[in-house]
Formats: C-alpha cells, structure tokens, sequence
C-alpha cells in the first residue's frame, strides 16, 4: 500500500462558547490536533491517535467530556463515548457511565476485548472492572464551573429542550477524525451530554452512525450539537452518504447541517475527512473549537471567520 499524507482534525464542541474560556479551548483542540498528527506521522494508526486526541480533551477541564463533563437533573455525570476503525468498521461505544477518567478509552476495549458494540450505565461500569480499568470518585471530574451552571439551571428551572436548542449552555462534546500513512480512517466521539438532562438521558455521540461514523473509502465523522436533532437524521452517516454520491466532504458538511436545521430545527457541528484527505468541518452554533493538522501546517479557529495557522516542526 502507497503511504499517504496524514490528516487530523479535531472538534471541541458546538455552542455559545464564553468569552472567559476561548483562549482554552483553542489551545486544547491545538494541542489534540498536535498530538494526533505526532502519532501518525510517525507511523502509528489512526485509530490510535483518534483515542490519543480525545483523551487530551476529556482531561481538559474546560470540555465537556471527562473532567469537566455537564451535570444531569440529579447533580450527577453520566458520560458517552464512542470510537470507530474505517478500515474493519469495528466500533464500541459506552453511555451512562459515572465513574471512569477516560470514556473514549472504555469505548475502544468494548470493540477489541467483546463482541458488543455499546454498553451502558452499571454494564459498563462491570467491564470496565474486568478490564482492570481503575474507579473514580465522580466528584472529582466536577468542575465549579459546572456546578455554577447546574445550580443555575436549577434556580430558574429552564426547560432542558430551550436550552440545549440554543446551546446557550455548556455543551461542548469533543471529537477526532483522522487518517494515517496508510490511508486508514478513524473516528472517535466523547461527552458529558447536557447540563440538567435526564437521569439515564444518551444523546448521539455514543450511537454509530449518529455522533461518529468511519468507512475507509467514504470518510470519516465526528459530530456535535443538539444530540436528539442528530439522531433524528442520524447526521454522521448523512455525511457520508452525500459523499459516497459523490459529494466533497465540505459541501457534504454544510448541507447536512443545513438539512438538519430546515427539517429538525437543530444546531450542531461536523468535523470529516473524506477518502482522499480532504478536511472539512462547519457549524450552525455561534462558535466552535476546531483544529486541522496537515502537511505540517496545524489551522485552528472558534468564531465563524477566524482561520489561524502556523507551520509544525
């Protein structure tokens, strides 16, 4: 098999992201971004730095994945993640989990170590011992500032659809798209859902097809946003259906994102890599953290205009 160029492209999620932490966001996706790129243009697979990538963010707080994840109606975190290898389209995912650093992580053993594609809440919770994949207490990925948010939401009872429509509120679920030397693809999705869903609410970001798809010869998605409205039109795997009918992977992009706001009325954000390595990624929200790492040139940006880029050494 020739070798071809790597591509990484990394989310931090679609929302009304806070002035007071842009700064950190643009650096986390960065960082993913950097991270990823290292892994495969030194050889390793994309399915590896896709798992690389997303751990980076779920262990920055300023994400809503891992440390930092959104509290449900209860004050409690329930985290989804999922991961898909393009070249087997093997995939694994978990939702509803409380008590594990690395969901992402608990996703890729669910595909290599059984034959499962999801597991979830107090079963996850049991493979995850199996594996010997160390507890947490939960209270230590709470953040204050989400705490802040769910006391709010507590205070004014807001209804969670008002909310989590206009993405006004901490929603950032973050994800990877990445294609290695070999030109195998990958996908990887992770959250902690909406702050004062309900308890035992999943959104899409652990559902294949939905928040994460991956086929070698199409391309590859990481999805973010309204989770009910990407399910709805189970959004990945609109992407690449628009490019396998031979659409380019920006186009494809916006006009899922368009479909799923004219039909559902949801906003959201895409990140895709198409089969011949071309980048895309769009949002209907107000910002989005995003980062592309490239024949060494890493671009990053989060409000709709900005376009930043520096060369890699």
């Amino acid at each position: 098999m020739s070798k071809v160029e790597p591509v990484v492209v990394i989310h931090g999620g679609a929302w009304a992201i806070p002035e007071k932490i842009c700064d950190a966001s643009r650096n986390g996706v960065k960082l993913a971004a950097r991270k990823a790129y290292e892994i495969v243009k030194s050889g390793g697979s994309a399915l590896d730095a896709v798992e690389a990538a997303v751990i980076l963010l779920e262990n920055e707080p300023v994400f809503d994945a891992g440390k930092g994840s959104c509290l449900n109606a209860a004050g409690e975190i329930e985290m989804d993640a999922s991961i898909m290898d393009g070249t087997s389209l093997k995939a694994g995912a978990i939702a509803a989990v409380t008590n594990i650093n690395n969901p992402i992580s608990l996703a890729r053993m669910v595909m290599e170590k059984t034959d499962h594609c999801l597991l979830v809440g107090e079963g996850a919770n049991m493979f995850a011992k199996e594996c010997n994949v160390p507890s947490v207490d939960p209270s230590t990925l709470i953040t204050e500032d989400c705490l802040e948010e769910w006391k709010t939401f507590q205070k004014y009872k807001s209804a969670v659809d008002s909310l989590i429509n206009s993405l006004t509120i901490g929603h950032d679920t973050v994800g990877a798209v990445v294609m290695d030397c070999n030109g195998r693809i990958a996908a990887a999705t992770s959250t902690g859902g909406i702050t004062g869903k309900r308890v035992g609410r999943v959104g899409d970001s652990p559902l294949i097809g939905t928040g994460t798809f991956a086929i070698d010869e199409i391309g590859g998605v990481s999805c973010t946003g309204h989770g009910e409205s990407i399910i709805k039109i189970c959004l990945a795997k609109h992407v690449i259906c628009l490019m396998e009918n031979g659409m380019n992977a920006q186009n494809a992009v916006e006009q899922s994102l368009q479909f799923m706001n004219s039909r559902v009325k949801g906003a959201g954000g895409a990140i895709c890599i198409s089969a011949s390595g071309e980048a895309a990624f769009h949002f209907t929200t107000e910002r989005m953290a995003w980062a592309i790492a490239k024949a060494n040139v890493l671009s990053w940006g989060l409000d709709p205009n900005e376009h930043n880029t520096e060369m890699m050494s």
